[in-house]
């Protein structure tokens, strides 16, 4: 082979693993990784939280012990499901994370529920200290949840448009990742019973 066809040979190939989005996708499924770790980050903060929850609840309301037991199962739960980022993929896995995180928030529901008949615990200082910090991490962890969502959003949507496609089937592989889907539950409106 002439030296002008190796030449044009290896300009052709740059231009086009350049331009085929290789490098775009890596960078994407990256970013998707990145949004998911700051879900889980959040998560786990809430999961801090619920045991000083508890712990103070349980000083003021010692027999709500079955709904600070709900709680406190339902954090064991929730901390013992563990996505991986190959699980992005999978939506069994994030079905049973959601699952688990959303008996999470209604366990905390109720209990934020049954504090409501506890003036001295809602006026104690540890407790709105706790309440205002849980508030903020899962308004964290909406947004974390959004950001994850848009990250989906662009790389599923770049593993289908052309030339990442083509890129994609030819040497990547990559599989579309799950959205972080709200819990069946969510779509109930809660009952609230103040009798």
């Amino acid at each position: 082979m002439s030296r002008v066809m190796r030449y044009i040979l290896v300009l052709s190939c740059t231009l086009l693993f350049t331009g085929c989005g290789y490098n775009t996708l890596q960078m994407k499924e990256e970013q998707v990784f990145k949004a998911w770790a700051d879900v889980e980050s959040t998560l786990q903060r809430r999961a801090d939280l619920v045991p000083n929850l508890v712990a103070t609840v349980k000083g003021y309301a010692a027999h709500e012990k079955e709904t600070l037991e709900a709680v406190v199962n339902a954090r064991a739960r929730a901390t013992s499901v563990q996505i991986s980022p190959a699980d992005l993929s999978n939506p069994a896995a994030m079905e049973q994370l959601t699952a688990a995180q959303g008996s999470l928030s209604s366990a905390l529901s109720r209990l934020l529920l049954v504090v409501e008949q506890y003036p001295d615990l809602k006026a104690n200082q540890n407790f709105l200290d706790l309440q205002n910090q849980l508030e903020g991490t899962e308004n964290r962890i909406n947004v974390a949840r959004q950001r994850y969502n848009a990250a989906v959003e662009d790389f599923n949507g770049s593993i289908r448009r052309f030339p990442e496609r083509l890129t994609n089937s030819l040497l990547l592989h990559l599989d579309r990742k799950e959205y972080y889907k709200a819990d069946e539950g969510a779509q109930q409106v809660p009952q609230v019973n103040f009798n």
